[in-house]
């Protein structure tokens, strides 16, 4: 599946000052990485946004908020949030900036080496 280049831009200008920032395919989108733990993404055009078990519920409350259900089940701590949901720069820095403060309270984890 494709992903929104406009957006993965727009989330690398974001991020691109994070030490251990990194990206990788992910969910058939791409996946952004702060630490080697998966904080915020994109699928088609669509925003996948790590939230966190604790910050989940008052995600959902959100306009253009659903639960993600990659699998066919609710992945509680991750959301969508659809085009219209970050359309403004605000917007979508009020995501990135939630997802990377619950991903800071997480260990980091190996960065895996490039493949070949």
């Amino acid at each position: 599946m494709a992903y929104d280049e406009g957006l993965a831009e727009r989330i690398r200008d974001a991020l691109r000052g994070c030490p251990e920032f990194s990206e990788r395919k992910m969910f058939g989108g791409l996946a952004f990485m702060l630490g080697g733990n998966m904080t915020i993404g994109i699928v088609g055009d669509t925003l996948m946004a790590r939230v966190g078990p604790l910050r989940y519920a008052d995600a959902l409350v959100l306009p253009h908020v659903r639960p993600m259900d990659f699998t066919g089940k609710p992945m509680k701590g991750y959301v969508y949030v659809d085009p219209l949901g970050i359309e403004a720069d605000a917007a979508l820095e009020h995501w990135i900036t939630a997802c990377s403060a619950f991903v800071a309270t997480l260990p980091p984890k190996a960065v895996p080496a490039p493949r070949r």
